[in-house]
């Protein structure tokens, strides 16, 4: 995620969709939307609750960025862009971090749907413009909105339902729907980033047009609260606050935006970037190595309080990560075979003795949400999966769903001794001390892709489990720009697949499940999943009439995606793991789905003054 705008924009994308909303009065407009009823805050406030109004502006701030960037363009698929991208774009409406699924204007002041939501509206602020002073118009956003969803395959997708955009005021523009009723696309359109339709169509200092569809690393022009103030290619990027940001006395932005500067510099892995956090080279970072966590972090900075280490509590869903099988190379295909592989994965020998007990296991893709799924199915749940009952794995109506658990090495043993029988059935039979395939004599081997070393600790005692079964596991580890070209184009038998899920999932299933993206190049059906039932029950989520409706279709998938075994189910921890040098400050009461920094936190100088004397010490 870190190579798109997408870190920060994705994970602010499906924030914004949640449960649904009663229907509001047809053609009235809104400073906000949310989809579980009323926003929290009236057309009038003053700022976020979560916010310090009063927060200091200065300061700076170092961050890692593992792998580089070759690009400022986020659209072409495959793009391996800058870190922060998103800092210097507005959007038309902006999320808040405490609520699930509400937005509010932003570059719009209000917006306006009819009660069957075919269609929404935006009335843009008057006074929005861009950082070298154009106006932000509707012809911006209308160009932003079709280059978008032509250039990216990602947006192609999101927007799949959204095809026109058109003017139909001095400042409105009417985005038009194929189709009717899906409570959420009102409002992710509003997650647009709205780019400078001047700036991309014009020429670059050497005179040569502009061309959106290609990488650059020509600083663009955005709206937003940063601008580009440098770059090295290849070693760090650095934004500065743009002081006379159009849009910082609105509401949603006060107490926001407060550091002066903020640096990237790009490291060659993870373990270097940790050093450089200890070094204090770099001042902030969000920890995702239980090991570090529970054994790195006892140098000299931490144990003289320079460092603060933080578990911040996140009320936020999970998703599901997991080892995601490449069902288009055929001998993954067989889902017998896929359940044989997690068979082999010993979860709870992992937790006590490589994450020290700071885990549990992912048990659905949508953990930690009211959409997981649970015993057996009733109801609409039962009547979804029914209309697809030929295409859907039997065990969804006998069986609930749980992954292997070893207390004991016997629990472990006969966990061996299933996966073997599921593999025999899949015509594959050990030969030799090797699994090969009964017909043609291929051997069964799994390599995992990655571009960095974090999970070989993790993989290597699997390895030796899936060793017992015949297979032959590797690891291939290529740098950053291989590791986007091979999965860009599904080449690979493995990845870390991430699928994170918001509070309300909807047209990002699609992206994640449906066959259409299996053959999308850049799309992140990582699996390959081509299933009529898993399409016909995305429909359903995106589609869903109501609340109710809303919840038995994501369980209802959450049942076939689990019965099909399309990965090894990995972990989750419901906090964010933070470590930064005492130099920064937050408000007593941040929000619950983010640990907003650096956007809510502020520099602190006499702090910074007293840490920067210690490093000397």
């Amino acid at each position: 995620m870190r190579n798109l705008p997408l870190a920060a924009l994705i994970l602010s994308c499906t924030a914004l969709m949640a449960q649904l909303s009663p229907t509001l009065a047809a053609d009235e407009w809104h400073h906000a939307l949310s989809l579980i009823g009323t926003p929290q805050y009236p057309p009038d406030f003053k700022h976020f609750d979560w916010v310090n109004p009063d927060a200091p502006k200065g300061g700076s701030v170092t961050l890692s960025d593992v792998g580089g960037y070759d690009t400022l363009n986020f659209l072409p698929a495959g793009a391996n862009t800058a870190s922060g991208i998103g800092l210097i774009y507005d959007q038309l409406m902006a999320s808040s971090l405490d609520e699930p699924a509400t937005g509010y204007g932003l570059i719009a002041e209000s917006v306006s749907y009819p009660e069957d939501r075919s269609s929404v509206t935006y009335r843009l602020r008057k006074e929005a413009h861009f950082n070298d002073g154009t106006p932000l118009t509707p012809d911006d956003v209308i160009w932003s909105f079709q280059k978008e969803k032509d250039v990216s395959p990602f947006y192609a997708e999101y927007y799949k339902n959204v095809v026109s955009a058109e003017k139909t005021g001095e400042h409105d523009v009417t985005f038009k729907f194929s189709v009717k009723g899906n409570h959420e696309l009102p409002q992710i359109v509003g997650e647009m980033l709205v780019l400078p339709k001047h700036w991309w169509e014009g020429k670059d200092a050497k005179g040569n047009p502009r061309d959106i569809t290609k990488s650059t690393l020509e600083p663009p022009v955005g709206s937003g609260p940063y601008r580009i103030k440098s770059i090295d290619a290849g070693h760090s990027i650095v934004y500065e606050r743009v002081p006379d940001y159009w849009a910082k006395d609105l509401p949603i932005n006060v107490g926001q935006h407060n550091l002066d500067t903020i640096r990237y510099v790009t490291y060659g892995d993870p373990t270097v970037a940790f050093e450089a956090l200890k070094a204090g080279e770099v001042e902030f970072r969000a920890e995702n190595s239980s090991k570090n966590w529970a054994t790195g972090y006892d140098f000299k900075a931490v144990t003289a309080g320079a460092v603060k280490k933080e578990l911040y509590p996140l009320k936020t869903p999970q998703g599901i990560q997991g080892l995601a099988f490449n069902t288009r190379r055929k001998k993954f295909s067989d889902p017998r075979v896929r359940q044989a592989f997690n068979l082999a994965f010993d979860f709870e020998w992992s937790n006590k003795n490589l994450f020290f007990g700071q885990y549990t296991r992912s048990p659905s893709y949508f953990t930690n949400s009211e959409y997981a799924s649970s015993g057996l199915p009733t109801g609409r749940e039962l009547e979804l999966l029914n209309e697809n009952k030929d295409q859907v794995p039997p065990e969804v109506f006998t069986t609930e769903y749980k992954n292997p658990v070893n207390n004991t090495p016997d629990d472990l043993r006969e966990h061996f001794h299933q996966a073997l029988e599921l593999l025999k059935q899949a015509g594959w039979v050990i030969k030799n001390g090797a699994l090969v395939n009964d017909k043609t004599g291929e051997a069964m081997t799994l390599e995992v892709l990655m571009d960095d070393n974090t999970f070989e600790r993790i993989l290597n005692p699997y390895f030796q489990n899936l060793k017992r079964l015949g297979i032959t596991a590797t690891i291939r580890l290529v740098d950053a720009a291989q590791f986007v070209a091979r999965t860009k184009t599904f080449d690979y038998d493995t990845v870390i697949g991430v699928f994170a899920e918001s509070e309300s999932p909807g047209n990002e299933q699609r992206d994640f499940w449906s066959s259409a993206a299996a053959d999308a190049p850049g799309s992140r059906n990582t699996i390959g999943i081509k299933n009529p039932a898993v399409d016909k029950l995305v429909d359903h989520i995106i589609l869903a009439k109501d609340h109710d409706e809303l919840v038995a279709a994501c369980r209802a998938l959450d049942r076939v995606l689990l019965w099909n075994h399309y990965l090894v189910p990995n972990w989750y921890l419901a906090g964010a793991r933070i470590a930064y040098w005492d130099k920064f400050r937050r408000p007593g009461h941040g929000p619950s789905r983010s640990d907003g920094f650096p956007t809510i936190w502020w520099y602190d100088p006499t702090a910074a003054t007293k840490v920067d004397a210690s490093k000397t010490k």
